[in-house]
């Protein structure tokens, strides 16, 4: 490691920590040639996650777009912003535990109904409206057919 201040090659790592909640190394350092001393940080290097788009291209990953969905749905919802970030957390958790380099928005998509589903079956309905483009009335009815079919069956 180059000193910042003298541009000396020799460096000494005087102590590490772990930072960032686990997921990178704190080291301080000192020169040994001016013997200042400076902060380093170590994070393990990924790839991004790339987005198949429903035309065929990739795009990168972003949490953002994610929520973006969710709180359109949610709006006017008793639902917390806490819920939301939840949510979001556990669909991120399921999307980076598979290990993939890629998925596709379908994928994302499916996740995002799944937990809305479990929490607010009207923001579930207005996500997969768009989602799902529903084109008329119909297709509306016959989601509700489905949400009641599984509510009837859980009261069972």
């Amino acid at each position: 490691m180059k000193c910042p201040y003298c541009s000396a090659e020799g460096t000494r790592v005087i102590d590490s920590r772990p930072a960032d909640e686990n997921t990178a190394i704190r080291r301080r350092r000192q020169c040994e040639s001016c013997g200042r001393r400076f902060t380093t940080y170590e994070k393990l290097e990924t790839m991004p996650l790339m987005v198949i788009k429903k035309d065929q291209s990739r795009v990168p990953y972003e949490r953002s777009k994610i929520e973006a969905g969710i709180l359109r749905s949610c709006h006017k919802r008793p639902i917390s912003t806490a819920q939301i970030g939840r949510m979001v957390d556990a669909i991120e958790n399921e999307i980076f535990s598979a290990a993939e380099k890629e998925i596709c928005t379908e994928r994302i998509g499916e996740l995002v109904m799944e937990k809305l589903k479990e929490t607010d079956q009207v923001a579930y309905v207005r996500f997969a409206s768009v989602y799902r483009e529903f084109k008329d009335i119909n297709t509306f009815v016959d989601e509700i057919g489905k949400l009641l079919k599984s509510r009837e069956g859980e009261s069972v």
